[in-house]
C-alpha cells in the first residue's frame, strides 16, 4: 500500500528560499530508478564550488551508485537502523574532510568547510528534485578501511541520494518518522547573542 505524499514545508518563522523551506532528510528511496547522472554531476559541481578557508577546498567525495561493489561495501559500515532503508539509495557518498595537510599540519576548518561543501550539495541536489539525507551512524574505519583513504581523510558523514521512494516500504517505526511533524528550536532559543 502507497504512503501519501506529505507536504514537508519547513514552517519558518521568517522567509527563506523555497528550495530550503522544502529540503528535509528523507529515508524512503525508489530502490529502482538509476542516479540521473546529470543531477549528480551538478550536485558535486555545487559542492565543488562552496566556499572555504583560503579556498583550500579541504573535502573529497566518494560517490558509489546502487548496485556496485562500493556501494554494498559503505551499506555494511552503515550502523543501526540506517541499513534498514539506506541500501535503496540510488548513490551512496562518503563525505570526507582533508584534516591534515601534505606536511601533516592539521587543516582546522576542514569539517566546517566541508559542511558548507556538503550544504551545496543538498541545495543543489534538492532544487534539482533529489533527496538527500545525510547519515553520521557509520564506521568510519570501516569505509577508511573500504575505500583504502590515507591517514589525512577522515570520513564525515554518509550522504543518501537519489529519487523519492514510498514510505509504505519502510518499517512501521520509520514511517512514522517520515511524517512527523518537522521543529527546529526556535531563533531566540538558537542566537547566544543579539545585540
Amino acid at each position: 500500500m502507497s504512503t501519501p505524499v506529505i507536504d514537508r514545508t519547513a514552517p519558518t518563522e521568517h522567509p527563506v528560499l523555497d528550495v530550503l523551506a522544502d529540503r528535509w532528510s528523507p529515508r524512503a528511496y525508489d530502490s529502482e530508478t538509476p542516479i540521473d547522472e546529470a543531477k549528480l554531476s551538478s550536485a558535486l559541481e555545487a559542492a565543488r564550488w562552496s566556499p572555504s578557508a583560503n579556498n583550500s577546498q579541504p573535502w573529497r567525495f566518494i560517490v558509489a551508485r546502487r548496485g556496485t561493489e562500493l556501494h554494498r561495501g559503505i551499506h555494511s559500515a552503515l550502523m543501526g537502523f540506517n541499513q534498514a532503508w539506506a541500501g535503496n539509495a540510488a548513490a551512496l557518498i562518503v563525505a570526507v574532510a582533508e584534516t591534515t595537510n601534505e606536511e601533516g599540519a592539521p587543516i582546522s576548518h576542514a569539517v566546517y568547510d566541508l559542511g558548507q561543501s556538503v550544504a551545496h550539495l543538498s541545495v543543489q541536489a534538492h532544487h534539482d528534485g533529489l533527496v538527500v539525507h545525510q547519515m553520521s551512524g557509520f564506521d568510519p574505519a570501516a569505509i577508511s578501511e573500504l575505500t583504502d583513504l590515507g591517514e589525512r581523510f577522515t570520513p564525515i558523514t554518509v550522504i543518501a541520494l537519489g529519487e523519492l521512494g514510498d514510505a509504505g516500504e519502510l518499517p512501521e517505526a520509520l514511517q512514522e518518522r517520515e511524517s512527523a511533524p518537522r521543529v527546529r528550536r526556535p531563533i531566540d532559543e538558537t542566537l547566544l547573542a543579539n545585540a
